[in-house]
């Protein structure tokens, strides 16, 4: 029996590529979208594609119900994606801005989730994958937002898990580090719209900043990954008899994830703001 799977944030990047793999490897994608304008691309290369905005209740609840409607009321895998990237210092971030963060990047793949539970309880199984990041296991300066959202992700999929023990459903994490997207380019908006770089204790640094998200990604970069790497963790995620807990996906997270355990805190500090400095530098 063909197998289903919804995906959040299809529009571009890592989201898309996997959708689009994962029809070519014989799923059913549903392949879900913030903006309605972008069904029309995913739809002509043959996906099943419909809105669910995650910063919203009321359309995680549509989308859902769309999904359910679509399979008849079953559901072999989540993938977890649509996130974004607040940049900035987290002194000048405000509540509303830190809020926002949390909704896309949390509590919209949280509200997908528990609604999707109990399909696979009926089931006695299914596969739920969290797209997080390297930054979900080490901070970085300017990315507050970013790393907290990160952080809290990989402690509720961590409970998730405990919780979900001997249900049949298998959850995993997926953590990539620098991947080709449109992460700086959405970053980017988010920094002009919600920071005050000229009045910032942090200006001449938000120059730097500026100039490293309006470069674009860094094709030529040795650590920068296609999205293929993702899609590569994602498939044994869902297909493994047993998955892994965390997959690592490019350089930077295999090095960070085993100097956060064996460096003590303040040398890893270090370390990370000079990578920070370095990558804002005029």
């Amino acid at each position: 029996m063909e197998k289903t799977i919804l995906v959040t944030g299809c529009s571009t990047g890592i989201g898309r590529h996997c959708a689009l793999e994962l029809k070519k490897a014989g799923w059913r994608v549903l392949a879900t979208v913030r903006s309605p304008e972008d069904i029309a691309s995913l739809e002509a290369q043959g996906l099943e594609s419909f809105v669910l905005d995650l910063d919203s209740s009321e359309s995680v609840r549509a989308g859902f119900e769309q999904a359910m409607m679509l399979t008849g009321g079953r559901l072999d895998a989540l993938f977890n994606n649509g996130a974004y990237g607040q940049p900035g210092a987290v002194e000048d971030l405000s509540r509303e801005v830190l809020r926002a963060q949390f909704e896309t990047n949390l509590f919209g793949w949280v509200e997908l989730t528990n609604l999707v539970i109990p399909v696979m309880r009926r089931q006695q199984r299914g596969r739920i994958v969290m797209n997080s990041s390297v930054l979900g296991l080490v901070a970085m300066k300017y990315r507050g937002a970013y790393n907290a959202s990160k952080f809290a992700l990989e402690g509720i999929t961590d409970t998730y898990r405990q919780e979900l023990h001997g249900s049949g459903i298998h959850i995993s994490l997926i953590e990539p580090g620098p991947i080709t997207s449109a992460f700086r380019e959405n970053a980017l908006v988010a920094f002009k719209r919600n920071i005050d770089t000229e009045h910032s204790a942090h200006a001449d640094t938000y120059r730097g900043v500026l100039n490293r998200l309006e470069a674009g990604e860094q094709e030529g970069s040795a650590f920068t990954l296609p999205p293929e790497a993702v899609f590569k963790a994602l498939q044994s995620a869902l297909t493994a008899r047993t998955p892994r807990v965390r997959y690592y996906v490019t350089v930077p997270t295999y090095l960070l994830g085993y100097l956060r355990r064996v460096l003590p805190a303040r040398w890893l500090d270090a370390l990370l703001r000079r990578a920070a400095e370095k990558e804002n530098a005029d």
